[in-house]
C-alpha cells in the first residue's frame, strides 16, 4: 500500500537550511533586476489554457497540467512557464508606449522532468524587456543574467550563443510542411547527420550543405569567420552572424573570465524564438543554469505585436549548485516575564538580530542556529555576552 505522505516523482519537500539558501538567492535576484530597472510582477499560478499556451507552441503544451473550472466550466492550466503572462500584462494591463522592463519569481509545474533528476516544480525566475528591438537590449537581457549567477557565487561561466534566424536563412525560400520542418529541427539538435541526410533528397542542393554544414558550427571565434563562408550569402544570415559577433564582443568586455562559444545548429526553442538566443552554464556542467533570447512574436496573441527579450532560470537549481546556507548567527536569550528582558528581545529583532528564546523544558537547537552571543542578566540590566568567552573576558557592554 502506498504511503498517503509519499510525494509525486520529481517534487520534494526544501528544507532547512536548503529553504533558507533558497530564499536568501530569490532576494538577491530580484534586488539585482531590480538594479537594472526591472519591476517585480506575480501572475497567478492558475489562468484559462489558451491565454497560457497562445503562441507557445506544443512543447509547452505537453508539459502544462490542466484541469476543470468548477466555476465557469473551462479548462484551466497550472503555469508551465511565466513568460507568456509577462507579455500579456504589457499587453492588456499596463499597455505601455516605450520600454518596459518586468521581473519575477514563483513556482511553475511541469508535467514532465526535464531530464532524469530534474523537478517538476521549479522555482522559475526570469526577467523581460519589452519594447525595444535593438541589440541594447540583448546584450542587458544576456549580462543581467550572467551577473545572477555570479552575484549566486557561480562560476566560471560558458555562456553559448545561438540564432533562430540562422535556420531561417538556410531554409529561406524552400517549401517545406511543418511535419518535415520538425524532422530538420530535431536532426539538427541531436547533430545527426545520417537523418539530416535522409531528409535532403527533396532540398535543393545548397540547402543541403547548408544544413549539413550547422552540424559543424560549433566552437569558438571561428565558428562565425566559418559560418560566413559555408552558408548561402543572404542578408538575413549576415545580420544574424554579425549581430552574433558584436554580442560576444560586448559580453566579453564585461566579463573578462567569461568564456563564450557558439553553436549555430542549437535549436532549443525554435519555435519560440526569433532571434538571437543564448544558454549559459558553469565549466565542467552540461545542464544550462539560465536560458534566454529574443522572441518578438510572444506578444502578438495578446493583440500588442511588441519586440521581447528576456531569459529565466530555476532558483532551486542554483540552489543546489551553491550548497546549503550555513546557519545564520542568533543570541540565545532566555525565555522569562520580565518586561526589561522582553523589550531588550524586542529591540534586538528590530535592529535585524535573530533572538532564539530556550522555551522553558527545551534545549537550544545548536544545529538550525550558531548562536555566538547571549542574553544575561547583570546588576538587573540586559546585556549581551559572547558565548563561551576566553577567561577574563569581559561582558558586553549594556544595550
Amino acid at each position: 500500500m502506498m504511503s498517503a505522505w509519499l510525494l509525486p516523482e520529481h517534487v520534494a519537500d526544501v528544507l532547512p537550511p536548503q529553504a533558507r539558501r533558497v530564499e536568501g538567492l530569490r532576494r538577491t535576484l530580484l534586488d539585482r533586476a531590480a538594479g537594472y530597472g526591472f519591476e517585480p510582477v506575480i501572475p497567478p499560478l492558475l489562468e484559462h489554457l489558451e491565454a497560457l499556451l497562445s503562441g507557445t507552441g506544443r512543447e509547452l503544451d505537453l508539459r502544462t497540467f490542466k484541469l476543470v473550472d468548477q466555476l465557469s466550466g473551462r479548462m484551466l492550466g497550472l503555469r508551465a512557464d511565466t513568460t507568456p503572462q509577462a507579455a500579456r500584462i504589457d499587453a492588456h494591463l499596463l499597455n505601455r508606449e516605450g520600454v518596459t522592463r518586468l521581473c519575477y519569481c514563483g513556482p511553475v509545474l511541469h508535467t514532465r522532468p526535464a531530464g532524469p533528476t530534474a523537478t517538476r516544480e521549479p522555482l522559475q525566475f526570469g526577467a523581460e524587456i519589452f519594447g525595444h528591438a535593438g541589440l541594447e537590449a540583448d546584450l542587458e537581457a544576456a549580462e543581467l543574467a550572467l551577473d545572477c549567477l555570479q552575484s549566486a557565487g557561480l562560476g566560471p561561466l560558458v555562456i553559448d550563443l545561438a540564432d533562430a534566424r540562422i535556420l531561417r536563412g538556410v531554409l529561406a525560400g524552400v517549401p517545406l510542411d511543418a511535419e518535415r520542418l520538425t524532422e530538420v529541427v530535431q536532426a539538427l539538435s541531436e547533430k545527426d547527420a545520417a537523418a539530416l541526410a535522409a531528409l535532403g533528397p527533396t532540398l535543393p542542393a545548397a540547402t543541403r550543405a547548408a544544413l549539413q554544414a550547422l552540424l559543424r558550427l560549433y566552437g569558438g571565434d571561428e565558428v562565425l569567420a566559418e559560418a560566413g563562408r559555408a552558408l548561402p550569402p543572404r542578408a538575413l544570415l549576415r545580420e544574424a552572424l554579425e549581430q552574433l559577433g558584436w554580442l560576444s564582443a560586448h559580453l566579453r568586455r564585461g566579463f573578462p573570465s567569461l568564456k563564450v562559444g557558439f553553436d549555430l545548429a542549437d535549436m532549443s526553442g525554435h519555435a519560440y524564438y526569433s532571434g538571437l538566443r543564448f544558454a549559459v552554464y558553469v565549466a565542467g556542467r552540461s545542464d544550462a543554469l539560465a536560458r534566454g533570447g529574443r522572441y518578438d512574436e510572444v506578444g502578438s496573441v495578446f493583440g500588442r505585436n511588441r519586440p521581447a527579450v528576456g531569459f529565466s532560470l530555476d532558483v532551486k537549481s542554483l540552489a543546489e549548485l551553491a550548497g546549503p546556507a550555513p546557519a545564520p548567527a542568533a543570541i540565545r536569550a532566555p525565555w522569562g516575564e520580565d518586561e526589561a528582558l522582553r523589550a531588550t528581545v524586542r529591540r534586538l529583532r528590530d535592529a535585524g538580530e535573530t533572538v532564539l528564546a530556550l522555551l522553558p523544558g527545551h534545549e537550544p537547537d545548536n544545529e538550525a542556529f550558531a548562536c555566538d552571543r547571549e542574553l544575561v542578566q547583570v546588576d538587573g540590566r540586559w546585556l549581551l555576552r559572547a558565548l563561551a568567552p576566553a577567561a577574563g573576558q569581559p561582558a558586553a557592554p549594556p544595550i
